[in-house]
């Protein structure tokens, strides 16, 4: 089995904030962050597999500081942890005040992603810097928990109803 760093799925991209991200609150729209995490954290999650991955889940989503006018919003994310035929990806955000220089930690959150191709043999994840080491030490667990909560969505699904109200 072939085996890669976190770091050489590292995908980072930079967004300034912008009047037209903001909600009500004159903070950035929640929208537009989880769609700024799922974009980067599928290319770290492309970069392991080197096939097409599709999102499963998107979890642990933590927002722990706004981003508002004038700040910065750099998006990290890197591969965690490797299954048979899933790959779990970390996302942080962390913000900058651009006119103080002050950097913030503005998010973290969880994605897993499956593979199209359930033939390919995916690569052992090697963590090297402390936090790789500690993000990944709890990819187990993780991988436990969403399981249960799956079969708890599984039986919630079969009491939804899908006629609309008027009906």
């Amino acid at each position: 089995m072939t085996s890669i760093k976190c770091k050489d799925t590292l995908s980072i991209t930079n967004h300034r904030v912008f009047a037209s991200d903001l909600n009500e609150h004159e903070t950035v729209f929640g929208g537009q962050i989880l769609s700024a995490i799922d974009n980067n954290s599928s290319i770290a999650a492309s970069r392991a597999a080197r096939i097409e991955t599709v999102t499963a889940s998107v979890d642990q989503v933590n927002f722990m500081h706004p981003f508002v006018l004038q700040d910065s919003r750099c998006v990290e994310s890197y591969v965690t942890g490797i299954g048979k035929t899933s790959i779990e990806v970390f996302t942080k955000i962390i913000g900058e005040h651009l006119k103080t220089g002050e950097r913030f930690l503005g998010l973290t959150c969880f994605s897993t992603f499956v593979l199209i191709d359930k033939n390919v043999e995916l690569p052992e994840i090697v963590p090297v810097s402390a936090e790789e080491q500690y993000v990944c030490a709890g990819y187990q667990q993780r991988k436990i928990d969403r399981a249960e909560k799956l079969k708890e969505q599984v039986s919630l699904n079969k009491h939804i109803s899908l006629n609309f109200p008027w009906d």
